[in-house]
C-alpha cells in the first residue's frame, strides 16, 4: 500500500515515543507467551522489522519497499510481496507470524490459506492483533473517521470472525492471551502491564497461536 511507503519513517518512529515504546514491549511479551520453539520462520506484514528482530524471525514480507528498507537495517531479509500470494514454496516454515497486519490485508481468508500452504506439517500461525470488540478498535476507528492516513485503511475483525476464518483455512486455535487493559490513548507510557490467558474483550491486544491441521 502506497500509504505505508509515504509514512514509513513516521510509522517506525512511533515505536520510540513514550506510548509506542511501552506498547511494543508489552505486545512483544504477549506474543512470546504463545510461541513454540521454531527453526524456520517468516513474518508476513513485517513492517520495519521491529517484532521480527526481537523474536529472531529472519525473513519478512511486506508490500511497502520503504518499510522493507528499514527492516533490512535491522538485519531482516525482506521480500516485497503480499500476504495473499506468498512467493515461497509449500512446507517452507514452521512458524508464520502476523503482527498488526491482518487488519490491512485485502483478503484475510486468502492470506490464511497461503500461510497454511507455506507452513510445514504441524506448523504454527501466530497472530498479534486488535479485535473489533475491544475499546481500542473503537479508538482507532475514530481516528480513521478523522482521516488518519493509516487507520483509514484498517478493518478490525471480531473474535468470532477471526475464529471462523481460521477454521475455514484448516487452523485450530491452541493459545490465546490478552493484554493492554487500559483506557485507550496513545500519548503516555502504559502503566498496566497485565497479560491474561484467554480472550478478554476489554483488552486491546490479542495474541493467538493456531496450529496447522492436515487435510
Amino acid at each position: 500500500m502506497e500509504v505505508f511507503d509515504q509514512y514509513a519513517k513516521n510509522y517506525d518512529l512511533w515505536y520510540e515515543k513514550p506510548f509506542g515504546s511501552s506498547a511494543f514491549k508489552l505486545e512483544l511479551s504477549c506474543i512470546e507467551r504463545v510461541l513454540d520453539p521454531f527453526s524456520s520462520s517468516l513474518e508476513v506484514g513485517v513492517g520495519s522489522g521491529r517484532f521480527a528482530k526481537a523474536l529472531g524471525v529472519p525473513y519478512g514480507l511486506d508490500p511497502s519497499i520503504e518499510l522493507l528498507r528499514l527492516a533490512k537495517r535491522r538485519g531482516i531479509v525482506g521480500i516485497l510481496g503480499r500476504a495473499e500470494a506468498l512467493p515461497f514454496k509449500s512446507l517452507s516454515f514452521d512458524l508464520v507470524l502476523m503482527v498488526v497486519s491482518v487488519c490491512f490485508f485485502q483478503k484475510p481468508l486468502r492470506a490464511f490459506e497461503e500461510a497454511w500452504r507455506v507452513l510445514k506439517r504441524d506448523g504454527s500461525l501466530v497472530l498479534g492483533l486488535v479485535l473489533s470488540e475491544s475499546p481500542w478498535a473503537n479508538f482507532y476507528r475514530e481516528k480513521a473517521k478523522k482521516g488518519h492516513p493509516i487507520y483509514s485503511h484498517a478493518r478490525f475483525y471480531s473474535f468470532g470472525e477471526l475464529s471462523y476464518m481460521l477454521n475455514q483455512t484448516h487452523f485450530r486455535i491452541e493459545k490465546i492471551y490478552t493484554t493492554l487493559f487500559e483506557e485507550p490513548q496513545d500519548q503516555e507510557p502504559l502503566k498496566n502491564k497485565e497479560i491474561r490467558e484467554g480472550f478478554w474483550k476489554e483488552g486491546g491486544f490479542f495474541c493467538i497461536k493456531a496450529r496447522k491441521l492436515s487435510l
